[in-house]
């Protein structure tokens, strides 16, 4: 995967406790804050999670539409996104 460059504000403190860990492991520090974001993220982008999914037939016509639009604000989404 391709790699982009960036600037962080870090605190002075933190950054010496990475250039310690980085340098006990062999490290770079790209990879060692990529790590942290890979795992912070796994923790913390959760999936929305959709109360029901159903497939089958209805007496009430309106609702796929209903459906798509209950499945977009549960995702977090107004209701003109696409």
């Amino acid at each position: 995967m391709p790699t982009v460059r960036t600037t962080i504000l870090i605190d002075a403190d933190l950054l010496d406790r990475l250039d310690r860990h980085v340098r006990r492991e062999g490290r770079t520090k790209t990879a060692a804050i990529s790590d942290a974001l890979e795992a912070w993220l796994a923790e913390h982008d959760a999936t929305p999670q959709y109360p029901f999914v159903a497939v089958g037939r209805s007496a009430h016509g309106r609702l796929s539409l209903d459906g798509r639009s209950i499945v977009r604000r549960e995702a977090g989404r107004r209701a003109g996104d696409r």
